[in-house]
């Protein structure tokens, strides 16, 4: 294993239903280029909570990081990602919300004919998703063995972490990144692409399922072209220029997200199904505009 040679740290956090080793492959590629990266395992049981074991996992680097978001940890992220030592939000297929949004404002009323995820009724206070249908709506791209495991292993999603407000989006003051995937069945491309728009974030799109980061650990490393080198420090060897993230800065998040394409292994399958949409709501252009297709949700996420 590489030993970590990049000023920029890397933090990966999971989203509801599941825990931090689906990123196993994306840690070991970053790992091998250098980079010191930490996966949080955070409890979902609400946003509150989460938000405050990301942050102990922030504040444990010592520097500057780079904040990797899936699902609902996009959610997590957008709040975390307010600590001083951030300097950029990565968001895969994730909730990027705004202020006083909930990932549970964010996908209800979906519209008719639209894929729902199969969240099944409360238990406890808790969520889970059909295991029967898990793997077409969670991982179709993932081999089927692995998604089953998936289904019959899924962490308990605490309605407190659904129903938490963000209240301070970090994408509104520092750099963001948006992979888009395009045949997620659990958040829509379209709601994905509005929420990427909002945040001002550099986005790029790939055909995969909600899973991506687990079916497709490589772009989570690097855009083509990229010379994967570190968000570097500015001129003083202590910073991270924050505002135009300084010298060869969009490196290391294009590294991340292309590390869901190099590695596909042995969990790649083809989708073999057209993109479908459901899981968050329908997001709104603007008042009283709703484009065929994209989700609005009661937050009016507006481009």
């Amino acid at each position: 294993m590489a030993a970590a040679s990049n000023p920029i740290r890397i933090v990966l956090v999971h989203g509801g239903f599941v825990d931090g080793s689906g990123w196993a492959d994306t840690f070991k590629i970053l790992r091998r280029d250098g980079f010191d990266v930490t996966v949080v395992q955070n409890p979902t049981l609400s946003l509150k909570d989460d938000v405050a074991v990301t942050t102990r996992a922030i504040t444990a680097q010592g520097g500057p990081v780079l904040l990797v978001g899936h699902s609902y940890g996009g959610a997590v992220i957008t709040e975390a990602g307010n600590h001083p030592q951030v300097a950029g939000l990565v968001y895969i297929a994730a909730f990027a919300p705004d202020a006083g949004e909930s990932v549970s404002s964010l996908i209800k009323d979906p519209p008719p004919g639209a894929p729902v995820p199969p969240i099944l009724p409360p238990r406890d206070g808790f969520l889970f998703l059909d295991r029967a249908k898990f793997h077409a709506s969670f991982a179709a791209d993932v081999d089927p063995a692995l998604g089953e495991f998936m289904a019959s292993s899924q962490v308990p999603w605490g309605l407190d972490a659904l129903n938490g407000a963000n209240t301070t989006p970090a994408w509104k003051t520092k750099p963001s990144w948006y992979l888009v995937a395009t045949d997620d069945r659990m958040i829509p491309p379209p709601a994905q692409r509005i929420m990427s728009k909002r945040a001002g974030s550099t986005v790029i799109e790939v055909p995969g399922s909600h899973s991506v980061y687990v079916s497709q650990p490589g772009p989570v490393e690097a855009s083509p072209g990229s010379r994967a080198d570190a968000l570097r420090p500015g001129e003083d060897p202590g910073e991270v220029a924050l505002g135009g993230v300084s010298a060869g800065g969009r490196d290391v998040p294009e590294r991340v997200l292309r590390a869901l394409e190099e590695a596909p292994g042995p969990f790649q399958a083809p989708l073999g199904q057209p993109a479908m949409g459901g899981h968050a709501g329908r997001l709104a252009e603007g008042p009283g505009e709703m484009p065929d297709g994209e989700l609005a949700a009661p937050g009016q996420v507006r481009e």
